[in-house]
């Protein structure tokens, strides 16, 4: 993880809101980490962080990373500090107002509402995170990116480590 960026854009269903946070490498434009919610608390974007650590091999191989997200609540808590700490990693907070300060996120959540949420009807919580999950997993692995060479951020990653990519 070169550098994240945090959003939570809000997926309606049936029963509700539902909140999406996540992590973004921002060299490979790959979704390191997500959660999904019922909620806008702490726990949600904590939760996105940890499975981004997680994916990237642990505390050991992310410390230093900068972490760019903007000043919502959850981003700027005691908790979340703490936990940015933890893992040895610099926060990072633009201007409040400014959508080009977040403009590569700001991309991501664009490409996600006009590939899969604009167009469907989501009756449970449940039917929307096995939606988003199935989306994110194409993003990751298959969406081509012209900034990445028009390869996906999984293909894109397997080339800046030197591997052969699978067929």
């Amino acid at each position: 993880m070169s550098c994240g960026w945090v959003t939570s854009p809000n997926i309606p269903t049936g029963e509700g809101w539902l909140y999406l946070s996540s992590v973004l490498d921002a060299c490979s434009r790959r979704l390191v980490g997500w959660s999904l919610a019922g909620h806008m608390r702490t726990e949600l974007v904590a939760d996105a962080l940890e499975a981004a650590v997680g994916q990237r091999g642990g505390r050991r191989r992310i410390r230093g990373v900068v972490f760019h997200g903007d000043h919502g609540s959850q981003y700027t808590s005691d908790d979340y500090r703490k936990l940015c700490r933890r893992f040895g990693i610099i926060q990072s907070m633009g201007t409040v107002g400014d959508s080009y300060d977040n403009a590569m996120a700001e991309s991501f959540w664009a490409s996600l509402k006009r590939e899969l949420v604009d167009w469907s009807h989501f009756a449970t919580h449940a039917e929307a995170r096995a939606a988003v999950f199935d989306w994110i997993n194409w993003y990751n692995h298959e969406r081509l990116h012209t900034s990445l060479q028009m390869q996906s951020p999984h293909d894109f990653e397997q080339t800046l480590k030197g591997q052969p990519l699978a067929a």
